[in-house]
């Protein structure tokens, strides 16, 4: 099986993954990707409205084969001081 290796970057810490994993295809490698993306998310919530999440399938000669963003955006609607309770 070929193995691949999957780069991650919250805009704040980026790792490389060194030790990849064994997976069918790169079609499979593409789901575990996309798979980590909401994760990384969850783990990292942020104080700002826009952050990029991404994540980088390489495969076993190191050359990029797939990368995905989750991008996450806010905009408030409304004032300032409509935001929070009285």
């Amino acid at each position: 099986m070929p193995r691949f290796f999957i780069d991650s970057d919250d805009g704040e810490l980026h790792v490389d993954d060194n030790e990849g994993l064994d997976l069918k295809d790169a079609v499979a490698a593409r789901v575990v990707a996309i798979a980590l993306l909401p994760e990384m998310a969850r783990q990292k919530l942020s104080d700002s409205d826009l952050r990029t999440f991404n994540v980088r399938v390489r495969d076993e000669q190191g050359e990029m084969i797939y990368t995905a963003d989750l991008i996450l955006r806010g905009e408030w609607k409304v004032p300032a001081e409509m935001r929070q309770a009285s």
